[in-house]
């Protein structure tokens, strides 16, 4: 075995799979368990510089792969150079062709400018007619320059085409303004009036929704068969129970504004497709609940499974969750896609007894080349890949990365994991906590 492979396998020994797959490939695959969405094919579009979509939609992915069974791949801003997760990277956004076998997509992403290699999966995903999950900057996602052959798909293109792009036409709203005092006033959701009732709110109530994001302005009313859910109340202050604004400003809060709402959509006379958007969705966001459970809710509605929604969605969090602000410039260097599997402990220093050595090698050896996205979600469970690295899968049982502390990862090729009850056999390694 070759030296990088040995340093490889060592770090698998100590961290799991997750240390052998952040050394490959650019993107995530978390394999669903049992659920009503075992089957199904998710795909989450990251790539924002201020809300932390690299880390909401990891857990995101994990909760709907752990409770409910659906199948996720995450998809990151990527530095070529590094292979790690820069949100500064407004060009790369690789293994968008998982989109061509997905069932649902669900989008986060802020002033993409993609090369056309990589946009045309997102139009062809669009033009079939498939569902759309739109959070916050979803509705400013792209930013292509004219002349080129996507720039319909930008925010403020005036192309009678697709006025005002993705965010207008599919999912009912491109960027307008911060209604909500940026980084001050928070938002409660409350229950638009005509919407009691509707699947995607199922296990909510007033107050359940938070976010310490700010609510998003938008035109009244909503374009074509939009149907607003939540509405978002501006609130003083950045807790839950902030009281609300008053004075001058109460005036924001009369009309509130939708910050979640459904609608169809359909590309140059293509298919009809759902969609559903919220302006919520920051990885702060995620630490309510009561916002988990609508985007939890908000898939199965999208992916016509309405009926399968329970009337109380499993939305635990997977791991420790502990997200970053929101704020430009303030995402986690040095980061590779599966790092975000890890304790910020098993980043900062190995196991006891470790080759420290060997382990701070293998993280600064050349990663080598990203398999075809293709052969992670289109069967490619349970292939070996990797020549003698794939010799590790079957040497390492891992404690649950995706699955969580009741679960192992398995892992069956590289990123993707299985999630299995934890056999009694298994020693947990003392003081750790699993992400």
């Amino acid at each position: 075995m070759s030296r990088p492979l040995t340093q490889l396998f060592l770090v698998a020994l100590f961290f799991g799979w997750h240390a052998v797959a952040a050394a490959a490939d650019p993107w995530l695959v978390v394999e669903g368990g049992e659920g009503p969405g075992k089957g199904k094919h998710v795909v989450l579009v990251g790539g924002d510089e201020e809300y932390r979509s690299e880390e909401g939609l990891t857990q995101l992915a994990k909760i709907l792969a752990k409770h409910h069974g659906f199948t996720c791949t995450v998809l990151y801003a990527i530095d070529p150079q590094t292979g790690e997760i820069s949100p500064n990277t407004n060009d790369n956004i690789p293994g968008l062709e998982a989109l061509r076998k997905a069932d649902l997509m669900v989008i986060a992403s802020r002033f993409r400018n993609l090369p056309d290699e990589q946009m045309k999966e997102v139009d062809a995903y669009l033009k079939a007619g498939k569902p759309v999950v739109g959070l916050r900057t979803a509705t400013h996602a792209f930013n292509i320059p004219e002349g080129r052959a996507f720039h319909h798909y930008s925010w403020n293109q005036a192309d009678p085409r697709m006025p005002q792009g993705f965010g207008r036409q599919v999912l009912g709203e491109t960027w307008i303004n911060h209604h909500g005092h940026h980084g001050q006033e928070s938002t409660r959701g409350l229950i638009a009036p005509d919407a009691k009732g509707h699947p995607i709110l199922r296990g909510i109530k007033d107050g359940d929704i938070w976010g310490d994001t700010d609510v998003y302005g938008v035109r009244l009313p909503l374009p074509g068969d939009s149907k607003p859910l939540v509405l978002g109340q501006v609130l003083e202050g950045m807790k839950p129970d902030s009281p609300v604004v008053e004075g001058e400003d109460a005036k924001k809060n009369d009309p509130m504004m939708p910050v979640a709402w459904t609608k169809t959509y359909a590309v140059e006379g293509g298919p009809t497709g759902r969609a559903f958007t919220t302006t919520m969705g920051a990885a702060t966001d995620l630490a309510a609940a009561g916002t988990r459970r609508m985007l939890v809710n908000a898939c199965y509605w999208a992916l016509g499974m309405e009926e399968r929604i329970p009337r109380e969605s499993n939305v635990d969090l997977v791991g420790d969750f502990t997200p970053s602000p929101f704020g430009n410039n303030r995402y986690k260097q040095g980061v590779k896609p599966a790092d975000l599997m890890l304790t910020s402990e098993q980043r900062a220093a190995p196991s006891a007894g470790a080759d420290k050595a060997a382990v701070d090698a293998a993280r600064a050896a050349p990663a080598p080349a990203a398999r075809p996205i293709e052969s992670v979600v289109n069967g490619g469970v349970g292939e070996a890949s990797g020549g003698e690295a794939a010799n590790v899968d079957a040497a390492v049982t891992s404690p649950a990365g995706a699955c969580g502390t009741a679960d192992v990862c398995r892992p069956s090729t590289r990123p993707a994991c299985r999630c299995e009850p934890a056999p009694r056999r298994i020693r947990w390694f003392s003081g750790r906590r699993w992400r």
